[in-house]
């Protein structure tokens, strides 16, 4: 059985990982996967297991609600990217049960090697302006 202290330790993986994801739209799993198997010594597939589990329910209505609030997000974009995650995160699930913990860990660093190398040497370049994308709101006006 787990102590009380673990569970607000745990509690608080969460609170950090929905802070970051609140603030750069990052998935929750660039925190959970790792805080779970460097502080509680979760195994790596468990650990990926409990991240999506941890975000299925929650996705972040309470961030979103705000964003929208201030007009600083496009429905339309979001509902396509939920499909395809639902979809993408049942395909990856199916995956990893081929991988080995060992390859999965490999595979799991090369991505934050590489997100952390583009976020690094992107972060002085300022993006092209482009016009912005519909809205489902604009939709429903016309």
């Amino acid at each position: 059985m787990r102590s009380d202290l673990t569970h607000l330790a745990v509690l608080g993986v969460g609170l950090v990982a929905g802070l970051l994801g609140g603030m750069f739209g990052i998935g929750g799993g660039l925190v959970i996967v790792p805080a779970l198997i460097f502080f509680f010594d979760v195994p790596i597939k468990s650990a990926t297991g409990t991240s999506l589990f941890a975000q299925v329910w929650p996705i972040g209505l309470l961030s979103v609600l705000a964003y929208a609030k201030r007009g600083e997000m496009i429905a339309s974009y979001g509902i396509l990217i939920a499909v395809g995650y639902f979809f993408g995160a049942f395909a990856g699930a199916k995956l990893v049960g081929l991988l080995s913990a060992v390859a999965m860990k490999r595979l799991y660093a090369c991505f934050l090697l590489i997100m952390g190398a583009y976020l690094f040497w992107s972060a002085d370049s300022v993006p092209k302006a482009r016009p912005k994308p519909p809205t489902v709101e604009a939709a429903l006006d016309e």
